[in-house]
């Protein structure tokens, strides 16, 4: 098929992750150059749909798309999901104890409507929306009763903001080389329909240096700071499948939250065309307020893990990472890097 072609692929996945144990879904991707111009960068949209042995279920549909001669950029996501969390609390010192089981129907959608202002920076408007939903926080143990955070019986927020971004990244589930980078302030107010007021800010900075041929030095750091009075679901999560591995997602939540991961990718091995590994590092850590931050509270986890090729041509790996902590370790099967 020629390269201006629009192209579509279909695949059933397989995924793992100890928020969701085993995880069966079908992936959908579809990728074209506007106007059928391979001058304009690659616009492409994913989705995704799964269902978990802990009875998680959810579509995702997220989008990078750009217009002729890349004037425009527009990149967002679309959510809808049932996914079960296990809460622990709120702030650096939440302790390791289970404390509920949070159920809720949860909806996002967020868009950034991007011009190009000089070059692969872009900047533009943004909005967020999150509904939270029949909410119901089942106690493990319901002797060990506890103030329920902000958000509990679920709400609505609209957030509206603006944000600059450059990104000069190919074929982002597996970058060989590029910078992204971005930064965002949004709103959240009662003008806007939201049941609570706050803002965030929110940076995102991705650099990857190609070592050798086959090699790849990856670094991700990632800020997201809020004012105002946010629900629990909107505050910044440490941990998960992407930052912070080992860590269970929202292990720790607050207003804050700092983080920053190293990655080093041999993809692939001299000796096998399609098995590669990657070694991994990342700090962090949630607060409240600055001055509240004690020594204690900066994360170290770290791991290792092979990589399958699973599309030659789309450079598209199967990744099994393995990620220890000091409460534990984290197993992760997922198609596409991290970051």
């Amino acid at each position: 098929m020629p390269k201006n072609k629009a192209q579509f692929l279909a695949y059933p996945t397989v995924a793992y992750s100890p928020e969701t144990s085993l995880e069966l879904g079908i992936s959908a991707l579809y990728v074209r150059y506007a106007k059928g111009d391979t001058n304009n960068r690659l616009s492409e949209i994913n989705g995704f749909a799964f269902y978990t042995l802990q009875n998680q279920f959810g579509g995702i549909i997220e989008h990078a798309i750009y217009s002729d001669k890349n004037n425009w950029f527009f990149l967002g996501k679309l959510k809808f999901q049932s996914f079960p969390l296990t809460f622990y609390g709120i702030g650096a010192n939440a302790p390791n104890v289970k404390l509920s089981k949070v159920e809720a129907l949860q909806f996002q959608l967020k868009e950034r409507l991007l011009h190009k202002l000089y070059g692969n920076f872009y900047g533009g408007i943004e909005f967020d929306l999150h509904h939270l939903g029949k909410v119901r926080f089942n106690d493990y143990d319901t002797n060990n009763s506890y103030e329920k955070p902000l958000g509990h019986q679920g709400s609505t927020n609209l957030g509206i903001g603006a944000g600059v971004l450059y990104d000069n990244r190919h074929n982002v589930l597996n970058v060989r080389h590029g910078f992204f980078s971005e930064l965002a302030f949004l709103y959240y107010g009662p003008q806007f329909g939201s049941k609570y007021e706050f803002s965030t800010i929110y940076s995102d900075i991705r650099w990857f240096h190609p070592i050798r041929k086959r090699n790849v030095l990856a670094l991700h750091a990632v800020g997201q700071f809020s004012m105002g009075n946010p629900p629990f679901n909107q505050l910044a999560l440490l941990g998960g499948e992407s930052i912070m591995r080992g860590y269970y997602l929202g292990r720790f939540r607050d207003r804050n939250l700092i983080a920053a991961q190293a990655e080093y990718r041999m993809l692939p091995f001299s000796f096998a065309k399609r098995w590669g590994a990657t070694f991994f590092a990342s700090t962090g850590f949630v607060y409240n307020t600055f001055s509240s931050v004690e020594s204690n509270h900066l994360l170290i986890a770290g791991g290792a893990g092979l990589r399958f090729l699973l599309f030659r041509k789309k450079d598209v790996w199967v990744r099994l990472d393995v990620a220890f902590t000091k409460e534990g370790q984290g197993f992760y099967i997922f198609i596409g890097e991290a970051f």
